[in-house]
């Protein structure tokens, strides 16, 4: 063999030898709560009440910590459309288990009483300067609108996040301490992606079957109500809910 294609030859030995190394070392078992938790949905089959949903869901085997439960539903809108796009805010009646971490656009004189309704920081300038700097441990931004000249300028860094306020999202309003306290209790934000579908948080599964069965209930009759009237066809295509580790459960909404 030549001095020439030897280093070639080394070279597609090693291509070829690395997704093999990478196959050893993938996990080809699967846990047996798992092949349980799927036998059972399978035995299920079929779209289920919210109530015997739940019921399933909860029936599954349990992992070492509280999972969240997430509930998914694909719409028949046309996200291309601007007055189908669907977003908003909403609080569980039993709430989702979860704090958030709050910050707050407002005046200096405000600090204090945003502070005390839950936000973790608060301020103007300087808050806007603390996150050009790069810090984001938070998870929701909620302002007053005589600070949106403020807010204004952090679009490009707090927009493609997630968490630019926004007044159709309840997270700019001239009761800014209100909004402080129900996003901080858990109030959550959806919003539509680009294939229609809505996900959002309704509970732990240390929840009780009734407090679970509520949330779902409640976030199908907001769905419903949020309806655009340019919506032509069938309007909830799909629900879904799951678990963190679980298969998901078909849940019937015609």
């Amino acid at each position: 063999m030549s001095e020439e294609t030897t280093p070639a030859a080394e070279v597609k030995t090693k291509e070829s030898a690395y997704p093999a190394r990478l196959y050893r070392r993938r996990r080809t078992t699967k846990s047996k709560r798992r092949s349980d938790n799927r036998t059972m949905n399978h035995d299920a089959a079929g779209a289920k009440s919210v109530n015997e949903a739940v019921k399933l869901l909860k029936g599954f085997k349990k992992t070492s910590f509280d999972q969240t439960v997430e509930c998914c539903v694909h719409l028949g809108i046309d996200p291309r459309q601007a007055d189908q796009q669907l977003r908003g805010a909403l609080t569980m009646p039993n709430g989702i288990g979860k704090a958030a971490r709050v910050i707050c656009f407002c005046a200096n004189e405000k600090i204090d009483e945003m502070k005390a309704a839950g936000a973790i920081e608060a301020g103007a300038d300087d808050l806007a300067k603390k996150i050009t700097d790069g810090w984001f441990d938070f998870d929701v931004a909620v302002a007053s609108p005589d600070m949106m000249k403020v807010v204004g300028t952090l679009g490009r860094v707090l927009g493609p996040k997630g968490l630019m306020p926004s007044p159709k999202a309840g997270t700019v309003t001239p009761d800014a301490a209100k909004a402080v306290a129900e996003f901080a209790a858990g109030k959550a934000e959806y919003r539509n992606d680009d294939g229609g579908n809505i996900h959002a948080v309704i509970g732990k599964m240390s929840f009780s079957e009734d407090d679970l069965t509520e949330n779902l209930q409640f976030f199908l009759d907001t769905i419903e109500k949020i309806r655009p009237a340019s919506t032509k066809g069938i309007y909830v295509k799909k629900c879904v809910v799951s678990g963190t580790m679980t298969p998901g459960v078909e849940v019937a909404v015609a």
